[in-house]
């Protein structure tokens, strides 16, 4: 049984199966210091848990979501809930819980959000030579949407997608990426809550299959100097109760219905803060700049994959909007749902989008940049009210804390660059 702590990262515990009985009724516990724990599982003194004497949480198997794992004969796995052993009230910092919260408040708009996850990842070999160990796999120059074993030697990316297929994560297709050793691999459309938990373990599962094999699959932004960074794009259409796409308006200008149009502005209206979820790392704003082929500013296009908010050419029932902002190290739930929120809320203010941008969208005079820093974007978060009132305040004020610790241990922290760059000559 897994659940995703604030990082996306999966935790859990492996349970025998006569003892599943016991565990769905009872839970499981585990120390609630897991939201505030690092990557490298420190523990921070965030969200009061310390100062509380580290109590539990208990996570509930959600059996609608079990599945086998076709790696591990024997061993199925699904994903939990986190509630409080006192009043069995939903954990505020579970992200999985603050998508809910999120879609609660969107059904008010009588809409079904359905979204679709496209990831990239970079899989990695090891490399004694390389300062951190490890270099791209195959990262021979210019194999851009190559197919086959050219950029791909030994046929990593149709074993994955067979894999993943057979695990019940609905992949559609991959493609190796711009850089090498780079892949993405998409997922088919779902509703929200289902996109994100199969957005989730296709993550958790990409990595397991590549330490199998002794490799590294990473889904940080932008891992190498020499390489751009990994995108988490987002495929949203909402759908009326009887199936229809709401954002689909034939006859009108650029096709799209007013629905379609406040949700871009909403999108548009709040991105300053969506990036400090969607860009969660002090590597995330690496992978953003001119000509990076990730979004600088804040703008939407007509089929323009400069822009942040790109509408795809297709229209009809396939008429949807393709947010370009995340990037691969965000996760999945708190994403999806600082997308929804953002999009409620321009639903709810009806809130007309400026017009669409044309041409290479890097130009500052043309739309307000994104915030350059994780600081920056922490600030906006803050500060948007708003959308801190959908997502929730306890929830935001755990999330925004625990990330300006890390902002802080970065800043204390002597990197190699300025080691290289200082020590020498100064």
């Amino acid at each position: 049984m897994v659940f995703p702590d604030l990082l996306g990262t999966d935790r859990g515990r492996d349970v025998l199966v006569e003892h599943l009985p016991t565990v769905t009724e009872r839970g499981l516990s585990f120390c609630r210091a897991v939201y505030n724990a690092t990557a490298t599982g420190k523990t921070t003194e965030t969200g009061g848990v310390l100062d509380a004497g580290l109590p539990d949480i208990i996570v509930i198997p959600d059996l609608s979501t079990m599945l086998p794992i076709p790696w591990e004969p024997g061993v199925a796995w699904c994903i939990g809930d986190a509630v409080s052993p006192a009043d069995e009230r939903p954990v505020d910092e579970a992200p999985r819980q603050v998508l809910r919260r999120v879609l609660e408040i969107f059904d008010t708009n009588g809409l079904t959000p359905v979204v679709g996850p496209e990831l990239e990842y970079y899989l990695c070999v090891k490399d004694e030579d390389r300062p951190n160990g490890w270099r791209p796999y195959c990262d021979e120059p210019g194999n851009v949407y190559a197919t086959g074993r050219r950029g791909d030697g030994d046929g990593h990316l149709l074993r994955t997608l067979r894999t993943l297929s057979s695990a019940g994560l609905q992949t559609t297709g991959g493609n190796h990426e711009y850089c090498g050793g780079q892949f993405e691999i998409n997922l088919i459309h779902s509703p929200a809550l289902d996109a994100a938990d199969r957005a989730f373990r296709f993550k958790t599962s990409v990595k397991e299959l590549a330490r199998r094999e002794g490799r590294l699959a990473t889904f940080m932004a932008k891992p190498f100097n020499d390489g751009g960074g990994s995108g988490f794009h987002l495929h949203l259409s909402c759908h009326e109760p009887d199936g229809r796409n709401a954002f689909q308006a034939p006859g009108t200008p650029h096709g799209l219905s007013d629905e379609a149009r406040w949700a871009i502005g909403g999108i548009l209206s709040h991105a300053s803060a969506l990036a400090a979820l969607l860009n969660p790392t002090v590597n995330s704003y690496k992978r953003f700049g001119p000509d990076s082929l990730a979004p600088w500013l804040i703008d939407w296009g007509l089929d323009n994959r400069s822009a942040m908010l790109r509408v795809p050419a297709e229209r009809g029932e396939t008429t949807r909007l393709e947010l370009r902002l995340g990037d691969a190290s965000a996760n999945p739930y708190l994403g999806i749902a600082g997308l929804l929120a953002a999009v409620h809320l321009g639903l709810r203010d009806k809130i007309d989008p400026p017009r669409p941008s044309a041409g290479y969208g890097y130009d500052p005079a043309k739309a307000p940049t994104l915030p350059a820093t994780l600081p920056d974007a922490l600030a906006f978060l803050e500060e948007d009210t708003e959308l801190v009132e959908v997502l929730g305040k306890d929830f935001v004020r755990s999330y925004v804390d625990f990330k300006w610790e890390e902002v802080a241990r970065f800043q204390r922290f002597v990197t190699d660059w300025e080691f290289t760059e200082y020590a020498y000559h100064i």
